[in-house]
């Protein structure tokens, strides 16, 4: 039944579709439908480089998408996502790891739930070059689909082209987004003890060649002289 109806060239269109509408939809099954696939291909029904190569252009195809038409509607987008604290926060520390050419959270956030969509919607958003957003969202399609699909492909080995094998595979792709939610959503790690301080700018002293300013010196008041003493009755 499997091999039945993961067999046939439409298999391939339905998890295009379904990957490249996945940055709009995330409730979309698209992993499910590609680790099933990938299932049926281990029985030698499908090519497995081909599902790979399908699902990851539509990945990073839906990325383009996504981020084309945050780049165009900004101010809406903005306005939407300042109505949530958490999408706030994911897209400034998408644009601080982005601008200091940290794309790996870019691969990262493609295996957590709805991650993808925050990237890609984000970096729209935020105006971020392509060059620094298109290689990493490249680099995200192919791990994904690469990952979902050897998932795929051994567990049909070795449990056999069932729905056994294929509940096995999407539950190793859910823990896997588990861990990428966990690592992006950890905040950031507290500098550890001796580490050097942070340079100062060229042209200022150090802390210690800075002198201290001088307290004032308190003026110390003149003592009045004492009141004479009262006159003495005449006897």
């Amino acid at each position: 039944m499997l091999e039945s109806v993961a067999a046939g060239p439409w298999i391939y269109a339905a998890v295009a579709v379904s990957v490249l509408l996945d940055v709009f939809l995330p409730v979309l099954p698209s992993g499910i439908l590609v680790i099933t696939a990938a299932t049926a291909a281990a029985t030698g029904s499908g090519s497995l480089l081909a599902l790979t190569l399908c699902a990851a252009g539509a990945s990073v195809l839906g990325d383009l998408v996504a981020y084309r038409l945050a780049w165009r509607g900004r101010s809406r987008l903005h306005r939407m996502i300042a109505r949530s604290r958490r999408l706030t926060t994911a897209q400034e520390r998408l644009g601080s790891a982005l601008a200091r050419g940290g794309g790996v959270l870019v691969v990262i956030a493609r295996f957590a739930p709805a991650g993808r969509s925050v990237v890609s919607l984000g970096a729209g958003a935020a105006r971020r070059r392509a060059g620094q957003f298109l290689p990493w969202s490249a680099l995200a399609g192919v791990a994904w689909a690469s990952y979902s699909v050897a998932l795929g492909y051994f567990g049909g080995q070795w449990l056999g082209a069932t729905w056994t094998g294929v509940a096995v595979s999407v539950l190793a792709l859910f823990l896997a987004g588990a861990l990428a939610a966990y690592v992006i959503r950890r905040p950031p790690s507290a500098p550890r003890a001796g580490t050097p301080p942070t340079a100062a700018r060229p042209g200022t002293p150090p802390p210690s060649a800075v002198p201290a300013p001088a307290r004032p010196t308190a003026v110390p008041s003149q003592a009045s002289p004492p009141p004479a003493p009262a006159p003495s009755p005449a006897p």
